[in-house]
């Protein structure tokens, strides 16, 4: 069968590229067509846009590059038609994905959205929009089958979280006696720009650490060499995100998928956002007081089992005093590390590629 998926950002390459192995197992005649990154690419199959061509966060942000976007989508579509796929498959990415499977599914193609867009959250009017152009929703919190079934759509399934399939501690950073603090700024250009100044004057203040940077070479290394001074005590590490993590002591964490795989790797943290000051209360007024917390630790939890450093509160001194309280304070790292282990049970056991794998190819059927 022909597939066609689509994934926006590094996370969605991760995914995507582990559910095309589930497919492909189950259907050694897979054919992909994608947007993605190397993970994907690694499988196999014809690529039509890299990631890093395509990752725009924020009202704003995606307002200056608009002609981009509304360019990619109108490509987008002449590509699916071109293909004639059994099956158009978005991973996350929802601001884009969702209009192309609105769409597909007008055009007659299947349509599979895997990694449900927090609805419940912000944006709720989607679902109806949802409901009517998606043959499958693929969700990953625990909590998201209860919501849209509370909110009729039934076509939604909880498949678990894709990460338990992706966390791999194989290979470490070499030891040179002095405990690691994984810094971890973004997988978009912009994070990056906003949160490693604030990580290296933090790396300044507490020299006693040994300070790594979780880089992405596809963001460009001259990017990183430009925002570390040459004089610091920090190192970078490209493309080594879980080895990196599975020898550090602790870490911050810029908000996102990262602050999940810091969780899983028992690695106690603390999560940082800064962000265009306009996006930011536009979110914020969009969200209202629904949500409490930004990070998908405290989200999936329901409580504050990390701390999040917003806006004006992510800056050096509070990034100084958060990290004492994670490495020096036993009581709260031992309090973390229990919280970490209740959150990691809500998730339930892996398997979430194949469980999505299956659904589609029983979709297809």
């Amino acid at each position: 069968m022909r597939y066609y998926i689509i994934a926006g950002e590094a996370s969605g390459d991760l995914h995507g590229a582990n559910l095309m192995r589930a497919l492909r197992e189950k259907d050694p005649q897979a054919e992909f067509r994608f947007w993605g990154g190397d993970a994907m690419a690694a499988v196999g199959g014809t690529p039509v846009r890299h990631i890093r061509d395509l990752a725009i966060m924020g009202f704003v942000e995606v307002v200056a590059h608009l002609g981009t976007v509304l360019g990619n989508i109108s490509f987008c579509k002449h590509d699916i038609l071109e293909y004639h796929p059994d099956v158009v498959i978005g991973v996350d990415y929802p601001g884009f994905n969702l209009k192309i499977e609105a769409w597909a599914h007008k055009q007659g193609f299947r349509t599979v959205h895997y990694i449900s867009p927090n609805l419940w959250a912000w944006k709720k009017g989607r679902i109806n929009g949802m409901r009517r152009s998606l043959d499958l929703l693929c969700c990953i919190l625990p909590f998201e089958q209860r919501f849209f079934a509370e909110n009729d759509f039934p076509q939604a399934i909880y498949v678990g979280h894709p990460l338990l399939d992706a966390i791999s501690a194989e290979g470490a950073i070499a030891d040179n006696g002095r405990p690691i603090v994984a810094l971890l700024p973004g997988s978009r250009r912009q994070e990056l720009r906003e949160s490693l100044p604030k990580m290296v004057e933090l790396a300044r203040l507490r020299p006693q650490y040994r300070y790594v940077v979780a880089g992405m070479s596809l963001l460009g290394k001259e990017l990183y060499t430009k925002l570390i001074p040459a004089d610091s005590n920090i190192e970078v590490v490209y493309d080594q995100t879980y080895p990196l993590l599975a020898s550090a002591y602790a870490a911050v964490v810029c908000s996102g998928t990262a602050t999940l795989e810091t969780a899983l790797f028992n690695v106690p943290q603390v999560v940082c956002y800064s962000g265009n000051p306009l996006s930011y209360l536009i979110a914020r007024a969009v969200v209202g007081r629904r949500i409490k917390y930004i990070s998908l630790v405290n989200l999936i939890a329901d409580s504050p089992v990390v701390t999040e450093l917003i806006q004006r509160d992510f800056n050096p001194d509070r990034l100084e005093f958060e990290l004492y309280r994670i490495t020096k304070d036993n009581i709260k790292r031992q309090r973390m590390l229990k919280e970490y282990a209740a959150m990691r049970a809500l998730l339930g056991n892996g398997g979430a590629s194949n469980r999505t794998a299956q659904a589609i190819i029983d979709l297809i059927k």
